[in-house]
């Protein structure tokens, strides 16, 4: 273990370190991409002009491919993803493979899903440079059937039958987790149904985080109530003896959760404030490390604060940089200065990668190209440091 003054902190001004990973033309490739997200315009109606144009058949899957797909995905297949995940691991980042089609609409897909997450985790299983697979329960699942459960809504014979089933995919989703050693996230969706994907992911991770974490839950601290939970997950996961693996997120879902509770006439779930947003992550992020015997946490931020912050506790509390129940995560293409500088000083850290078929990963790139607009400063910071590397490599 180091001594306190050898213990180095990341400094994520450091572009040289933030883009060691990508090519001149990959530099070149983000900084245009970016260019064009920091509009505010282009931002707001690309997304939409890219889902009409689908919906319409006009052909322009390969445009998409080689400016939003390129950035944010792996591929369209596992094998695709090989490429980004080895370049990434040459640098001491890991992987998060993510399968990213989402809301399937009937027992075929959601099937076809189910196998392909399951081959994610065969694959990290022989892969040194994937850590984790992701899962979205709304790639496994009716979105209505989910909502219907946490509203309690009495189920059809065939929607009894249909519940039955998603218990047995994510059953064997976590199953395949445990035989091949490759941890799981489960990723966390909207409100209404977020209830019934916490019962799910509770239970998993009872029944097989039993001698270590593998199955994790996702709590998104833009939410005023989610604070309460955590602390009643670590009480509860603490009683019955379990490991407790949590993935710590602000959310991406703000607009929705909006627009609904106005709808509906009900309580916004969401923070009032970023600030509130903020103080609530870093705040969850003190009580897991107070539980880190039992707890593993995944910070899942862009948040340089955040990011700071939790290599500080660890260091004012001696825990090593490579603890295995600690790890950093940020989306690919996105945040490589938190990365890349926090792997290079020899933090655990890994990249979600998502893959899948274009259209389908569509809904994942519109939420990615809002994010960078909608989060104060993100796209001009992304864009700030694109720009000082380029002119660094440029004088060498």
């Amino acid at each position: 273990m180091n001594s306190f003054s050898e213990y180095s902190l990341p400094d994520f001004n450091n572009t040289e370190l933030a883009f060691k990973a990508r090519t001149d033309a990959q530099l070149k490739q983000a900084l245009r991409l970016f260019q064009m997200i920091d509009s505010p315009l282009l931002a707001n109606i690309g997304p939409k002009l890219m889902i009409y144009s689908f919906e319409i058949g006009l052909p322009i899957e390969n445009i998409v491919k080689k400016t939003l797909f390129q950035q944010f995905c792996g591929g369209t297949s596992i094998e695709n993803t090989v490429p980004a995940s080895e370049a990434m691991y040459k640098y001491k980042v890991k992987t998060i493979l993510d399968y990213s089609v989402e809301g399937e609409k009937n027992e075929t897909g959601f099937d076809e899903t189910c196998r392909e997450i399951i081959a994610t985790l065969v694959h990290g299983g022989k892969t040194e440079s994937v850590a984790f697979t992701a899962c979205k329960i709304t790639g496994l699942a009716s979105f209505d059937l989910l909502a219907k459960i946490q509203a309690n809504v009495q189920l059809t014979p065939v929607e009894v039958m249909a519940w039955e089933k998603v218990k047995e995919r994510v059953e064997a989703i976590c199953n395949a987790s445990v035989e091949n050693n490759t941890p799981v996230f489960i990723d966390a969706e909207e409100s209404w149904i977020q209830e019934t994907i916490d019962a799910l992911a509770e239970s998993m991770m009872e029944k097989y985080n039993t001698t270590k974490p593998l199955i994790y839950t996702t709590v998104q601290l833009y939410r005023h109530d989610r604070l309460n939970y955590l602390k009643e997950l670590i009480r509860r996961s603490e009683n019955r003896k379990y490991f407790l693996g949590v993935k710590l997120v602000r959310g991406a879902y703000m607009e929705k959760e909006a627009e609904r509770a106005a709808s509906f006439s009900t309580r916004n779930p969401i923070q009032k404030s970023k600030e509130d947003t903020d103080r609530d992550y870093d705040f969850a992020l003190e009580l897991c490390m107070e539980h880190l015997h039992h707890v593993a946490i995944c910070a899942g931020t862009h948040n340089e604060n955040s990011s700071i912050k939790l290599a500080e506790m660890m260091r004012e509390k001696s825990i090593p940089k490579n603890h295995p129940h600690i790890l950093f995560a940020q989306l690919y293409g996105m945040s490589d200065h938190i990365s890349f500088n926090l792997s290079h000083h020899g933090f655990n850290v890994a990249k979600y990668l998502p893959y899948g078929p274009v259209k389908a990963v569509m809904p994942y790139l519109m939420r990615r190209a809002q994010e960078n607009t909608s989060i104060s400063g993100q796209s001009g910071r992304e864009l700030t440091l694109l720009k000082k590397e380029n002119r660094r490599r440029k004088k060498v």
